[in-house]
């Protein structure tokens, strides 16, 4: 054990030091449609007396405006061109609603310019039927339980990314099976005049068969499954955005949720803690406020710039016990190019939860959701402070495509880009002795090596092998998709 844990230290620690090394990033090239005195002398101020955007047949051309570091009328030196519409191009792009976007700007006299944007649409509207298994991840649902059909829900997702051209989202979810779960929302992040402020909405009541009631000492998630429905919960909220600049963004939101469960999971057979309180039955308000940064060359898959979050919350509004929480949760990633098709990313993510006598339902920890370490996906380590460091290392070592089987205006070809990559990971969770498991209040530490495909969509296939500090290692699959 002793020389597993000094290699993923070393491993560690060289992967921190690579990612303090940063280049400029591999930016699609942004053609300049005139050679003329743009290319040579870089004082000159060029006014911006045209922008023509081509392609948004559904999206609003103010949405796209609204993304540019620049309008119509300014006037912007020769040298710092590049910059701004590589700028322009990032923001637009990680506006998640087009597969390609092109800036272009053309030299009309010796002061004035056009900029051209055209963009390629995706696809916003999918009615999709659903076929997914109820497990925290895909690999739980294989080895754990063998791929069991009876434990997938079924039904109809139906999901419109851009309803009205503001990139406005409504999903409606009506599922069945092992899970009933019949829910809606909508979010509109631009619904003001100015498209600085935005809404959102959602309701829904969900029923499950199975629920988790306790995390046994070996970082296992025990069920409770009586046959019958075990858990009902009914829940709606508003939300509020501010959009500040390009890259920040404020959300408030308030909501209710009211569990009902059986009567037998607050017994001391199961978990008399699971409210923390001797009722099967609870509702509480959450308070959520979170301060968003992004600036990165792509949210699905960034390879250059930086991300971060505060996020303050506060459950039920009064101080008594059962599930009365406070909690703080923070996250940094910065991603940096190393140049030659390298790239490496450093990962921190950090939360805290008061009292620290939480209610089973308010101690997730490590473990769900992508606060999790690379070979450590078969376990949960529930806590009131937990810490996540993850580093990366990649190379890009292939691309090509394929024709697109079907007519499309926008998608001619389906890409394939393929990234090499090593990884460690470093995590602790803190929980108080009552609660303790065997992960519990120590540093917990992983490494590995993988692949990345990604494709059309910013579709992420991950395909890791992973060694952790139990002396088990295996081979895990995941996948993200940008829509």
């Amino acid at each position: 054990m002793g020389k597993l844990k000094n290699k993923l230290y070393c491993s560690f620690f060289l992967l921190i030091a690579l990612c303090c090394k940063g280049q400029d990033a591999n930016f699609p090239h942004i053609p300049v449609s005139a050679d003329t005195s743009f290319r040579k002398d870089s004082s000159i101020k060029y006014c911006i007396t045209e922008i023509i955007i081509t392609g948004n047949n559904k999206t609003r051309s103010s949405m796209i405006l609204k993304e540019m570091p620049f309008k119509k009328g300014d006037s912007i030196a020769a040298k710092d061109f590049y910059r701004e519409l590589r700028l322009a191009r990032q923001q637009i792009y990680n506006l998640a609603l087009f597969v390609d976007v092109k800036v272009d700007l053309r030299v009309l006299t010796t002061n004035d310019i056009t900029i051209t944007i055209d963009v390629k649409e995706r696809w916003y509207l999918y009615p999709v039927p659903q076929f997914q298994p109820v497990d925290r991840n895909f690999n739980e649902w294989i080895k754990t339980y063998k791929g069991s059909l009876d434990r997938v829900n079924y039904g109809v997702k139906f999901v419109d990314f851009n309803l009205t051209g503001r990139k406005d989202q409504l999903r409606i979810y009506l599922i069945n099976g092992y899970t009933r779960n019949i829910s809606f929302s909508y979010n509109n992040p631009y619904s003001s005049h100015s498209l600085g402020e935005g809404f959102s909405l959602f309701a829904g009541y969900s029923q499950n068969h199975e629920i988790s009631y306790k995390t046994s000492y070996d970082n296992k998630i025990l069920e409770y499954n009586k046959g019958d429905f075990a858990r009902n919960n009914v829940f709606g909220g508003v939300g509020y955005s501010i959009r500040q600049g390009l890259f920040i963004r404020h959300y408030f939101s308030i909501s209710y949720t009211h569990f009902t469960v059986d009567d037998s999971i607050i017994t001391s057979n199961y978990n008399p803690h699971y409210f923390n309180s001797p009722v099967s039955s609870k509702g509480f308000i959450d308070l959520l406020y979170r301060f968003q940064y992004t600036n990165v060359n792509n949210v699905s898959y960034p390879l250059q710039g930086t991300t971060s979050f505060i996020q303050l919350t506060k459950r039920n509004l009064g101080i008594s016990s059962g599930v009365n929480m406070f909690g703080i949760e923070a996250a940094w990633n910065r991603y940096y190019p190393l140049g030659k098709s390298w790239y490496s990313s450093i990962q921190a993510n950090g939360k805290i939860k008061l009292p620290f006598e939480q209610a089973y339902i308010n101690q997730r920890g490590l473990g769900y959701g992508d606060t999790y370490l690379r070979g450590l996906e078969y376990y949960v380590i529930d806590g009131v402070a937990t810490a996540l460091v993850k580093s990366t290392i990649k190379k890009k070592i292939g691309y090509f495509s394929i024709p697109f089987p079907f007519h499309s205006r926008t998608i001619s070809s389906i890409p394939f880009t393929f990234y090499a990559k090593t990884y460690a990971d470093l995590g602790y969770a803190y929980n108080k002795k009552t609660y303790d498991t065997y992960l519990n209040n120590r540093l917990l530490y992983t490494g590995g090596f993988g692949l990345d495909i990604l494709t059309l969509y910013d579709v992420n296939l991950r395909i890791e092998y992973s060694f952790n500090q139990l002396h088990e290692n295996g081979l895990f699959l995941h996948n993200q998709a940008g829509f």
